[in-house]
């Protein structure tokens, strides 16, 4: 059932990158200022901090997503301006997709309410600044919470990055009930390169807490009881190597500089 606006209300998809407020963007930032309601998982709402003063907030838990766009899709049919947070970028593993699900459920018309992303930095992105420069092939984002998506799809994805020579990027690697996803991702990928193939390990990045380890395939079981939900785990491929501390694949110049003309 298509449901009918009460005015023209306005959905913001706000990433608010890594938490920082000097790496918000500044659409963003001007979303957030100018909406009357803030909706977001109490962590980020937090995260957000003075940015959000004198706005009236709805803050949920984890595990509330559909809840939370729901929310927001309501008031916002009701005409008011609302920013829906998330950390990181809103298109990535955060709030664009249960936002645009509740719309759908909806029928909404594709105008009213009027829907804005604006992009944040994402995790994977703040991690490869702090590492070096491992994203300079082709990469890839896998989660490896089995909460959405079964653990046999997430498997044979893993598989095919390891075939592929992908640069791997671990979102969700480990949780107090999920602790043994990691070594599996490990073990598969140590099946297809070898143990000295580097790994950067970043947690709270640009944040307070924020840390940085760098391993290798061989060696991330010794540190993985230190990795946690807010941490990215970035694996290596075939041609990234480390030198005094950071974590380089090279993007391929010196092969093309090597061909004829």
């Amino acid at each position: 059932m298509a449901y009918k606006p009460k005015g023209q209300g306005t959905i913001y998809l706000v990433g608010l990158g890594p938490g920082d407020a000097a790496y918000l963007n500044p659409g963003g930032a001007a979303a957030l200022r100018d909406c009357d309601v803030v909706v977001g998982f109490r962590g980020y709402i937090e995260m957000a901090g003075d940015l959000l003063q004198g706005k009236e907030l709805v803050s949920m838990e984890l595990g509330q997503e559909l809840e939370r766009a729901a929310k927001a899709v309501d008031m916002a049919y009701e005409g008011k301006s609302v920013a829906v947070v998330s950390s990181g970028d809103p298109g990535i593993y955060g709030m664009s997709g249960p936002v645009f699900q509740v719309l759908t459920d909806r029928d909404w018309d594709g105008e009213t309410p009027r829907i804005e992303s604006l992009p944040g930095i994402t995790a994977m992105q703040a991690a490869a600044a702090l590492l070096g420069s491992p994203l300079m092939q082709d990469f890839c984002a896998i989660s490896l919470s089995d909460l959405m998506t079964p653990w046999e799809t997430i498997k044979l994805r893993l598989e095919s990055a390891a075939k592929g020579d992908f640069v791997v990027s671990l979102y969700n690697p480990r949780s107090q009930r999920r602790q043994w996803q990691l070594l599996e991702a490990r073990r598969i990928l140590l099946d297809h390169r070898p143990g000295d193939t580097p790994v950067g390990i970043v947690g709270d990045a640009f944040r307070p807490k924020q840390r940085v380890t760098v391993t290798d395939l061989e060696h991330l079981e010794e540190v993985s009881p230190h990795i946690d939900m807010v941490t990215t785990v970035v694996i290596g491929n075939s041609t990234t190597y480390l030198h005094r501390g950071r974590v380089i694949t090279p993007r391929g110049y010196e092969r093309k500089e090597s061909r004829p003309a």
